[in-house]
């Protein structure tokens, strides 16, 4: 039997998805406590560098029920959104308890049972939300271990300044890498490339009349994948033109079929201007490291340091790849709203990065998943009755 200071629901994660998910549970009437890793919430939005802005909008940004505030912008700063999200977790008065890990999760006889680094926890219903950025994946390349210069994970990266006067590679040209690369020449780094293996789909964050790539998306959101890609090869063309004089060529696949391989569009905030200008210079894909360089291609790059924006995975697999809820990725082969057919009440939250928004799509889900989780609370009661 319950017991009447239980709740009707855990959340696993302080972060946007996590707090939000909470927000919409606790509207819905439902005692509410969110299980976090970390000292404090949004813990990995404190972890980026100090330059990064949203790539959504303000106003497609907002968590359920409580909007940004317009004095931080069109594009928020790092900073100003790690402030509205404890603002956020205040305002929802939703219990934390932070320095609490979840280790692994397991069903239960009256729902799910959560082993914890702080002891065992049991609850009707689960919701996972511990980010869709939260592994950093560093590739095995051969020679690594033998390189003699620094080589580190963006998500170590804070701020050009210990970088000042050195050479950098910088690998990857997802929106990280691309805005690390930008950072580093314009704060005094020495010579700065960019590896680049698979050609990006690039936009520009600012266009004519105010129009923002996430609008874009939410436009072609509804079309088939190849009337997605058709559309946005076209305008790269348009808009972006012919980089391959600068050593970026042009992409074989469009948007749509991209997002699906979870490689969203580069926003340009500065990056093609340096390209252009030699500041940054675009080499080859990484094959290797020797002693003292960096095989990229039919290139050696001699770099001091080489900083490897490679993305990261779920991390979901030492939680819950025994209850088979994932797909090969280790994804989530279920969102929320929806749970597994094979784990009723167990949802995720926050694990997709679609063209129309990562944080809108958050709200969206969040708004949903309340509804769902009221109405499942509901049930055990009708059968008792």
């Amino acid at each position: 039997m319950k017991r009447i200071d239980e709740p009707d629901v855990i959340v696993v994660g302080a972060g946007p998805a996590g707090l939000a998910a909470a927000a919409e549970a606790r509207r819905a009437g439902l005692r509410v406590e969110i299980l976090e890793a970390a000292d404090s919430v949004a813990t990995s939005w404190r972890g980026h560098y100090d330059r990064l802005h949203l790539h959504t909008t303000r106003r497609l940004s907002s968590l359920p029920g409580i909007p940004i505030p317009e004095r931080m912008g069109r594009w928020i700063a790092r900073d100003d959104f790690v402030a509205y999200l404890e603002e956020y977790a205040r305002q929802i008065e939703v219990p934390i308890a932070c320095g609490t890990r979840l280790e692994r999760l397991d069903r239960g006889a009256q729902g799910w049972r959560l082993l914890t680094n702080r002891g065992l926890r049991e609850a009707p219903q689960v919701v996972v939300a511990t980010g869709y950025n939260h592994t950093p994946r560093l590739p095995d390349w051969p020679g690594a271990d033998a390189f003699e210069g620094e080589l580190v994970h963006s998500s170590r990266y804070r701020n050009a300044e210990p970088y000042r006067g050195r050479d950098v590679l910088v690998v990857g040209a997802g929106n990280s890498g691309a805005e690390i690369a930008t950072d580093l020449v314009e704060s005094g780094a020495g010579q700065v490339w960019i590896s680049i293996r698979t050609p990006p789909n690039i936009v520009r964050r600012d266009n004519p009349g105010g129009i923002a790539p996430q609008h874009l998306g939410i436009l072609m959101c509804r079309l088939p994948v190849p009337a997605i890609d058709a559309l946005s090869l076209v305008m790269q063309r348009l808009f972006i033109g012919d980089l391959s004089r600068w050593g970026i060529r042009a992409p074989e696949k469009g948007v749509g079929t991209r997002v699906q391989e979870e490689q969203i569009p580069l926003i340009d905030v500065g990056f093609l201007g340096e390209v252009k200008r030699g500041r940054i210079k675009v080499v080859p894909g990484v094959t290797a490291f020797e002693r003292e360089s960096v095989i990229c291609g039919d290139r050696r790059v001699r770099a001091a340091a080489v900083i490897a924006a490679t993305g990261y995975s779920r991390g979901l697999d030492r939680l819950v790849g025994h209850l088979q809820v994932l797909d090969p990725r280790g994804r989530p082969a279920r969102h929320a709203p929806d749970s597994h057919p094979q784990a009723p009440g167990l949802y995720f939250i926050g694990y997709s990065n679609p063209i129309t928004g990562n944080l809108r799509q958050i709200a969206i889900d969040a708004r949903r998943l309340g509804k769902v989780l009221a109405q499942q609370a509901e049930r055990p009661l009708a059968v008792t009755a």
